[in-house]
């Protein structure tokens, strides 16, 4: 498949933990990003994280960093969102997306999975 397909989201209280997972197809290799955009309810999305298939580069929002960590299956075609100390704050949908470098030019955004996080 072209766009992203993403999986896991749940509800879940605060403080705790939750994997997102996304698939994606790398047969265009040229889109070497893949990575998570969330959207809270009434704000607009916003980026969470991303990686690089092909060296691993690691990016994060200054909101998540040291609670959440991405990583990547090369065997699988899968990249994980591992999200530690969860808050009301993180609630949201989360896409996972897929791009050329981190410019976001030309995302492919997959349908989204929803987060709620409860206090």
């Amino acid at each position: 498949q072209v766009q992203p397909v993403e999986s896991g989201g749940r509800l879940v209280q605060a403080g705790g933990s939750l994997t997102l997972s996304c698939t994606a197809s790398r047969r265009t290799f040229v889109r070497d990003i893949l990575g998570w955009f969330r959207q809270a309810p009434g704000k607009e999305r916003e980026f969470v994280a991303a990686i690089s298939w092909s060296g691993g580069d690691t990016s994060y929002a200054n909101s998540v960093k040291g609670r959440f960590t991405i990583s990547k299956d090369d065997a699988r075609d899968t990249v994980n969102l591992r999200m530690n100390s969860l808050n009301v704050e993180d609630t949201g949908v989360y896409y996972c997306v897929s791009d050329r470098d981190l410019k976001w030019g030309d995302i492919y955004w997959g349908q989204g999975t929803q987060v709620t996080v409860s206090s």
